[in-house]
């Protein structure tokens, strides 16, 4: 007696990466991810402290040694109109020093074995990176609200309207999270959190003070000016100064393209931080969890 098998079809297995996963499922990951994160922070809340002492003292030092001592072109020596034009750069150098904090979070999860635990669910591998960079967001727009009552103590003041200001912080956030993705390619990249924390900051100093953001580019060298006035980071600056209102009626941007449309010039290049960083880090963490 002849007894025929049929061979039942195979289904193609579903990789724990989540490569068959759907871009819902992605971001409902990348959000329970955030979250996790977020409740970390809130377990952890000297990482938040920590992160807006720095800035504070920023604010009052430079606003009370400094202020009336750099002259503004259209406000001259003025401590109250430097305080307005330091502010602006204050709030971008904290967005962007938040890429030391992704860079030690995500070595810290390399060093002790969670990113594995999570190669071993079915999940979107972009979803761990998104999840936190989406949580260092929101911790960095917590830092802004504080930073923001603090420079108001100090004499800061919007001027153009609270939908200006607004466009203003959120512009901000979306420069800070395209640092990010800095930090999450340097926290990959690296083999401690020590290692991460300073690789994460060594190279911010020089980007956030060759700009106008605490001096304008008319008091540097000759040579250094135009170096300033292309660092996207100065255009971010510029940007929201504009949108604060916190420019003296006497002040005139450099003739140069970033510095005449500073906001469209924020905001290409965070886009295209975004896309070419999310797209390495992404790609280096596949290779780490290959």
């Amino acid at each position: 007696m002849n007894t025929t098998v049929q061979k039942q079809p195979v289904p193609a297995p579903v990789s724990r990466a989540g490569d068959r996963i759907s871009f819902g499922q992605g971001l409902r990951d990348s959000l329970v991810v955030a979250r996790r994160n977020l409740l970390r922070m809130l377990r952890i809340p000297e990482v938040v402290v920590f992160g807006i002492v720095q800035p504070v003292m920023f604010v009052v030092l430079f606003a009370y040694v400094f202020g009336g001592s750099i002259n503004i072109p259209g406000a001259g020596l003025d401590p109250s109109a430097y305080r307005e034009f330091l502010m602006g750069g204050i709030f971008a150098q904290t967005v962007t020093f938040a890429t030391a904090g992704s860079s030690a979070g995500i070595a810290e999860d390399m060093q002790k074995g969670i990113i594995d635990r999570f190669r071993s669910l079915p999940m979107a591998r972009g979803a761990v990176l998104t999840g936190r960079t989406f949580a260092d967001v929101v911790q960095t727009a917590v830092v802004l609200l504080v930073l923001a009552i603090v420079a108001f103590l100090v004499g800061w003041r919007v001027h153009d309207g609270v939908l200006n200001a607004l466009a203003a912080f959120g512009l901000l956030l979306l420069f800070g999270y395209a640092f990010t993705w800095i930090g999450a390619l340097i926290g990959l990249s690296v083999r401690s959190p020590e290692a991460a924390t300073s690789g994460g900051l060594v190279w911010l100093f020089p980007l956030t003070f060759i700009s106008i953001a605490f001096v304008p580019s008319e008091n540097m060298p000759g040579w250094l000016q135009p170096i300033a006035e292309w660092n996207p980071f100065s255009a971010t600056v510029l940007a929201v100064r504009d949108l604060f209102g916190n420019l003296p009626a006497g002040y005139h941007p450099p003739d140069v393209l970033p510095m005449q449309h500073p906001v469209l010039a924020s905001l290409v290049s965070s886009l295209v931080i975004i896309a070419l960083f999310r797209t390495l880090a992404v790609r280096k963490y596949k290779r780490a969890a290959g």
